[in-house]
């Protein structure tokens, strides 16, 4: 397939002052492409595209790779230049590798399709590969202003300081250039040349793909990184299904990506599955101490239904002033005091979820192994269609 590029139709030249294209070791500049898989989200898309067509930074191509939308998706990704590409696959890790194996670029910078590109996203991505040690390098994202109040909430939970299971949503390490593990693919590049090295995203991964694409191109001894000033707004889900649907969803994804890739796991992942099982066991506690102590949460006669009662009580206290330190303390630009108010409810939502996609997936594994996770991707999104 012969790719558009961007100078041969739709102009991107920078509208904030020309800014010169990166260079390869031989003097050329490096060829760019962004891929933006997609399905059904034809409105958020329209956005994307709309402030990809007015980046600083002049020469690069925009490639949708599109699972077979039922609404306007193709319409609109060629109303704004996009080179659209229809793809058979199930799952983003093979949407992507199918475009992916099409491509002919330096280098890729991948986001999804309901962000809200900075107008500087692209150069400031792109400048860091004047550096031969860059082999990937990503940003950090948060909820954009647009969002409602809740999505805010969400996002304040996100990025609350001991309470994210080892997650890497709103790390913001201070520095210039700091090396990291992961970056999320909503916001990052990488040399199309390790993309072929480790032979591109996990077939047939439904979740965590970017994570285990991360570790093989470490694995490979590829260096990551994270400039933590290029920032990509990208909406959270609201309130309440969607927000715990999608905390569900990662909780069993990840757990599958690490059986099938033991070096990404972390001891928290395992951790937060036992959350749902404490909450059950604490409220039996209490339960059954009120009901054995007569009622009388005070009534010390018996210091076994006394504990019953207050030891519960007492971490859950700890609980909720821990998610508040960690929300006030976070990293998220929309804390304030009505979203931090609410952290805590958003905090234990998301760990009763994560931890029921967890066990989700211990059930699953038990029952086959390592091809558990393999398939059709799990969407806990509400589109256009």
């Amino acid at each position: 397939m012969a790719f558009r590029w961007f100078h041969e139709g739709v102009s991107n030249r920078a509208t904030m002052g020309e800014v010169e294209q990166v260079l390869k070791e031989d003097g050329t500049p490096y060829k760019v492409g962004i891929l933006i898989p997609s399905i059904n989200n034809a409105d958020e898309l329209d956005i994307v595209l709309e402030r990809l067509t007015k980046q600083t930074y002049p020469e690069f191509e925009i490639i949708i790779a599109d699972s077979k939308s039922q609404d306007h998706t193709k319409e609109v990704a060629l109303k704004h230049g996009a080179t659209w590409i229809e793809d058979p696959s199930r799952n983003r890790a093979d949407a992507c590798n199918y475009a992916l194996n099409m491509m002919d670029h330096d280098l890729v910078l991948f986001t999804d399709d309901d962000t809200i590109p900075p107008l500087d996203w692209v150069e400031k991505l792109v400048r860091w590969f004047s550096d031969p040690e860059v082999g990937a390098v990503g940003g950090p994202n948060f909820a954009p202003d647009e969002d409602p109040f809740g999505a805010k909430c969400a996002d304040v939970a996100f990025c609350t300081k001991f309470m994210t299971a080892g997650t890497r949503y709103g790390a913001k390490p201070k520095g210039t250039l700091v090396p990291i593990h992961h970056n999320p693919g909503v916001n990052c590049a990488h040399r199309m040349a390790n993309l072929r090295e480790v032979n591109f995203f996990e077939p047939g991964c439904i979740g965590a793909e970017d994570v285990v694409l991360d570790a093989k191109i470490q694995r490979a001894g590829h260096k990551i990184f994270i400039d933590p000033n290029n920032i990509m707004p990208h909406r959270r889900r609201r309130p309440f299904k969607p927000y715990m649907k999608q905390m569900r969803n990662y909780g069993y994804t990840r757990m599958v990506a690490n059986k099938r890739w033991p070096e990404i796991s972390e001891k928290s992942h395992t951790a937060i599955g036992f959350f749902p099982w404490l909450i059950v066991a604490a409220l039996l506690s209490v339960i059954g101490g009120l009901y054995l102590n007569g009622f009388d949460m005070w009534n010390q006669e018996n210091i076994l239904y006394y504990l019953m009662i207050h030891i519960p009580g007492g971490l859950a206290i700890f609980y909720i002033c821990l998610a508040w330190l960690g929300a006030a303390i976070g990293t998220s630009p929309h804390r304030s005091i009505g979203t931090v108010f609410f952290a805590p409810l958003f905090v234990f939502l998301a760990h009763w979820a994560y931890g029921a996609g967890v066990n989700k997936a211990w059930a699953e594994i038990r029952k086959t192994g390592g091809r558990a996770g393999e398939g059709a991707q799990i969407d806990d999104r509400v589109r256009t269609a």
